[in-house]
């Protein structure tokens, strides 16, 4: 039943009969016969089967109750076109019980977008475009990477988000640019995953009204039944979440008119996203059905074949697709195209009529940053006064949030401490406002990071998030996924070291840049100055194909000679030198200003030093050898001074002053004294360093790649 409106929808026939003269919204075909349908679906059930098979690995339990889902969906509801897979108005479709994939490569088979018998046979096998979970950018068809449970619904809120933002922004009366619904399935362990309560919420508070959730409450997880470990009542959390919330009993069934009318109220509601709740069985027909038995192992051949007898189908004929359902699917393709075809002309009005909103959504559709906004990003000379990177930062946010109009996030609950509202971003995107640019994702760090990865996903938008540098722990998954989806996510985060001072050790990270750092495809960036930070934004901004994440500072830096915005692309460069240097300090953030002092008294003392700025570790790696070595040359001892953990500086560095333990509750500047991030200190380590090498030469710490 609707929990807000009463209306029942527990029955076959029943739901909302007002509604049922009415043709639900973008229906492909007015629905096959109950025989067809009945064809349709166990054909669905038995190639997911196979697939799992075939491998000896994966999850058919899912793909065979969710079954129906899909064939209602791909066969009735969803707007798309295999030709265009691209098309920015088509439907997004998010599995996001990854597990579940093989269903969705049987439907990206069936509806002709390029996934082969073959490829299906080929299921979780290495360079096969049909991986153990759904990938975005190997499989055409899936748009983001699930399989950690919760991620991709959270992923949907995003996608549903940019909908409607893009919308607000781009369409016209009589030109609707952007207009399509995010259709999701999911199951039990999404939903106790804490990243989706997270965006749920959030999308309950923002009414995002296109959003609909098919959730297949099927009371099976890995350990056994849900009731071990998940008891609540779903449908009233969605409810008090400001969901439309709805009951399905009758999942199995190939008469899927209840599960229509559901989803086609769902489309009515505009206020509020949907959730359909609809009662299956895991691994439906299977021996094992019902049980956990089904979830993460094949069901067998013997019971593949037995249930194709059942079913109608040739026990003997492998990964076979009968003429009458291809033709369905066949069908729901060519109709696609004459939709993307309709979009198609339509765009092409628009143009004429709206030539400068024309190229600005094929720009940004194109991932394309506007020409000469590089121009806007400030530079700084050693005379102009120190400040928090932080505040840099929001000086950077200041000229390019105008000048790039697709750049669109905010804060968890922290825009007074990241400073990410700027001229240009000051209108919150909001039920009341969907051109609102600026997001108040709330005590969401985890939730905010997933909806940025869906926001990404959906094109034409690059997000940008922010919190405390300490509080990525609680967004590792979804910041994870960002750079295996390769998605253009900026994390802009504050607070970066034991600097920040009173908030004590809960608040100062010491391990999370080590995290960080040791992710393929994620930019780590800790600017050391003003220069630095706008260096770091041009290249997190330039980076299209993964996400980047820039560290800044509470307390003040001082402009450093020597730095550049060129010179971070570079990962680590020469800030300052001096001939037949005994010592190289090494430093990133706000130590690289120790560093230049060390090295000012190192020299007093009759001990040379070449200071190195190191904003990000990757970049460096990526250089030549020949560079390298240039920064580091064998023979000078190296000393990395920064206010976190050493791990991985082993790579660069010889010793290291750094943080052993966790922090200190304090003022910034006397945890620095404390924690030995001093002048004095430094010297102290450098010195000792040269001794310990007597004059002889120290290995290089270059290494080939081999």
């Amino acid at each position: 039943f609707d929990r807000k409106s009463g209306a029942r929808t527990r029955a076959l026939f029943f739901l909302n009969n007002r509604m049922s003269h009415q043709p639900a919204k973008r229906l492909k075909m007015a629905g096959a016969s109950v025989e067809v349908a009945q064809k349709c679906i166990s054909n669905i059930r038995l190639l997911s089967a196979e697939t799992v098979q075939a491998a000896k690995s994966g999850h058919p339990g899912a793909p065979m109750g969710c079954a129906p889902m899909a064939h209602v969906l791909w066969s009735e509801i969803m707007k798309y076109c295999p030709e265009e897979p691209k098309w920015p108005s088509r439907d997004r479709f998010v599995l996001s019980n990854g597990h579940a994939c093989a269903l969705q490569y049987t439907m990206l088979h069936l509806t002709g977008y390029g996934l082969t018998i073959e490829d299906l046979k080929k299921f979780r096998q290495v360079g096969s475009i049909t991986p153990g979970h759904p990938e975005v950018g190997v499989t055409a068809g899936v748009e983001v990477c699930t399989g950690p449970l919760g991620q991709g619904i959270s992923n949907a809120v995003g996608l549903a988000l940019a909908e409607s933002h893009l919308a607000a922004q781009f369409n016209r009366p009589g030109y609707n640019v952007i207009d399509n619904y995010t259709y999701v399935i999911c199951g039990d362990g999404c939903l106790q995953e804490g990243v989706s309560a997270e965006a749920c919420s959030l999308a309950g508070t923002l009414g995002l009204g296109k959003l609909i959730v098919l959730y297949d409450d099927n009371h099976i997880q890995i350990d056994g039944s849900t009731d071990l470990a998940f008891t609540e009542d779903v449908a009233k959390r969605y409810e008090a979440y400001n969901w439309h919330v709805q009951i399905v009993d009758d999942g199995d069934s190939a008469d899927v008119s209840s599960m229509r009318a559901a989803i086609k109220a769902a489309q009515e509601e505009t206020e509020r996203p949907s959730i359909i709740k609809i009662r299956t069985t895991i691994g439906f027909g299977a021996a094992k059905q019902g049980t956990a038995g089904v979830h993460g192992a094949p069901i067998g051949d013997e019971d593949i074949a037995k249930l194709k007898g059942e079913w109608g189908f040739n026990p003997e004929a492998k990964f076979f697709v009968d003429p009458e359902v291809a033709d369905v699917y066949d069908k729901c393709r060519i109709e696609g195209k004459k939709e993307f075809d309709s979009w198609n002309a339509m765009f092409a009005k628009y143009k004429e009529n709206y030539p400068a909103e024309a190229a600005e959504f094929e720009r940004t559709q194109a991932g394309l940053l506007p020409e000469g906004w590089e121009a806007t990003l400030p530079t700084f000379t050693a005379a102009d006064a120190a400040q928090p990177t932080r505040q840099l930062s929001q000086g950077v946010l200041k000229n390019i949030v105008p000048a790039i109009p697709e750049l669109v996030g905010g804060s968890a609950d922290l825009t007074g401490s990241n400073l990410t509202k700027v001229p240009g971003n000051e209108v919150d995107f909001s039920k009341a406002d969907r051109t609102g640019k600026y997001i108040r994702f709330g005590v969401r760090e985890h939730g905010m990071c997933a909806v940025a990865n869906g926001m990404a996903a959906y094109g034409g938008i690059i997000p940008f998030t922010s919190t405390f540098v300490v509080f990525a722990g609680y967004a590792l998954g979804a910041m994870r996924l960002s750079a295996l989806s390769h998605f253009r996510v900026l994390y802009v985060f504050t607070h970066d070291t034991i600097g920040l001072g009173e908030d004590g050790p809960t608040h100062q990270p010491i391990e999370t840049m080590v995290h960080l750092r040791s992710i393929p495809n994620f930019l780590v960036l800790r600017p050391a100055d003003g220069n630095e930070v706008s260096g770091a934004y041009k290249l997190a901004l330039e980076n299209a194909h993964g996400p980047s994440f820039i560290a800044f500072s509470r307390q003040g830096v001082p402009q450093l000679a020597g730095t550049s915005v060129a010179a971070v692309a570079q990962g680590a460069y020469i800030l300052q030198d001096e001939a037949d240097a005994k010592v190289i300090l090494v430093g990133t953030g706000t130590e690289v200003a120790l560093c230049v002092d060390a090295a000012a008294a190192l020299k007093a003392a009759g001990c040379p030093a070449r200071v190195v700025s190191m904003p990000c570790w990757s970049l460096f790696d990526a250089q030549t050898a020949e560079y390298r070595e240039s920064v580091f040359p064998a023979g000078a001892p190296i000393l990395s001074v920064e206010a976190l953990s050493s791990i991985g500086w082993e790579k660069y560095a010889h010793a290291h002053v750094s943080m052993k333990t966790f922090g200190g509750s304090g003022k910034g500047p006397a945890l620095m004294e404390h924690f030995g991030f001093t002048v004095a200190n430094v010297v102290d380590k450098a010195t000792k360093l040269v001794q310990f090498y007597d004059g002889a030469p120290a290995p290089s710490l270059v290494r080939p790649e081999l």
